[in-house]
């Protein structure tokens, strides 16, 4: 993969549960993370005591995060709506020149910061909270 702007990752909410996804407003900084929980199945029989992990078991799952201004009073807003309800819509997100990941997401965390002489600003986490699927682009 070559260099991209890291304008170009996006995270993106389906506001009304239809499918249409909008950017999550005034993201500066964003970041996915895959997880792969590994199962142990060492033995004292496992060639020359190396450790054995038994492939396609344990738990899979994605973090994502981003910070950024306030911007659109709608994204917010369902933003806070969805975190306060305990709500796990779909998100995508789209990484330039690798694909796009969709699935449901809960929301975790959403702080809130500011100072007397500069803008509010905010950040958010979400955790995968079922399957999510990739799509090559």
């Amino acid at each position: 993969m070559v260099a991209q702007n890291g304008k170009d990752l996006l995270i993106k909410l389906d506001l009304n549960g239809d499918q249409s996804f909008e950017t999550i407003a005034g993201l500066r900084a964003t970041r996915i993370t895959f997880n792969a929980e590994t199962v142990d199945v060492t033995s004292l029989e496992s060639e020359g005591r190396w450790r054995e992990l038994l492939g396609g078991a344990g738990v899979r799952s994605a973090q994502i995060s981003g910070a950024g201004v306030f911007k659109d009073a709608g994204t917010d807003e369902r933003a806070r709506q969805i975190f306060f309800d305990g709500e796990v819509p779909h998100f995508q997100v789209i990484i330039p020149d690798f694909g796009i990941v969709q699935g449901p997401f809960m929301i975790t965390s959403i702080d809130y910061a500011g100072s007397h002489d500069g803008e509010a600003s905010y950040e958010i986490a979400m955790a995968s909270a079922g399957a999510l699927s990739f799509t090559a682009i």
